[in-house]
């Protein structure tokens, strides 16, 4: 495989179970369009080396021997802020997944998703979506459901601008939001640079982190 292909998704894996490691390692270097160009089994090891060249997507499990997943992703999130973050892991907890979040993951999968879906998720995340196992998506939706909505928004955003970031907290790339209201990919593209502006971030996981720590989503 050549890895220098423009195509071609570069991944890492930060992940203790040597066996998990392994297969996925095998996993992206047998399926075309995909190369792993780094694993580690601590967030300690995966920090201790420089990403080069730079990966467009890390998965990363979040029960970690040491510094937690959580805590690294933070670190990450700095130290590589065009890396996709994506978390692969058996917690599905409503703790674990708003701390994930808020703490700059793009995606949250659970290790008993399928290699088809986790391929696809990959795919979708360099698309600039946020892909969710069903249930991590269901439990996002009611988190939302189960606060009340501020009276009004400080950040002022349009009720407008609060659906597409609703869409953008579900999962949603833009071409799919497109889709789902009924408007261009460049009108979507268009309301989601406002709407970075007013919440003052510049990324999709920033957004939906802030989204879920203010609860702007009722």
């Amino acid at each position: 495989m050549d890895r220098l292909d423009p195509a071609t998704i570069s991944i890492v894996l930060v992940e203790d179970d040597r066996r998990i490691r392994e297969g996925l390692r095998v996993l992206l270097e047998g399926t075309l369009g995909f190369c792993c160009t780094g694993a580690w089994r601590s967030m300690e090891e995966a920090l201790a080396h420089h990403w080069n060249p730079v990966p467009a997507v890390a998965l990363i499990d979040i029960g970690l021997p040491g510094m937690s997943g959580i805590e690294g992703l933070k670190l990450l999130r700095e130290r590589y802020p065009t890396v996709a973050l994506v978390v692969l892991t058996v917690f599905d907890d409503d703790e674990r997944i708003f701390n994930a979040l808020c703490a700059g993951a793009s995606g949250y999968l659970l290790k008993s998703t399928p290699p088809a879906r986790l391929l696809e998720g990959i795919r979708e995340v360099v698309a600039g979506g946020a892909p969710m196992s069903p249930e991590i998506a269901r439990r996002v939706v009611s988190l939302f459901r189960t606060v009340q909505p501020p009276d009004h928004s400080e950040y002022s955003l349009t009720p407008h601008e609060l659906r597409i970031l609703k869409l953008l907290v579900e999962g949603h790339s833009y071409k799919s939001a497109a889709a789902e209201m009924g408007t261009a990919f460049h009108t979507i593209a268009f309301h989601v640079q406002n709407i970075y502006q007013k919440l003052q971030v510049h990324s999709k996981s920033e957004a939906v982190a802030k989204a879920l720590r203010s609860r702007l989503i009722g």
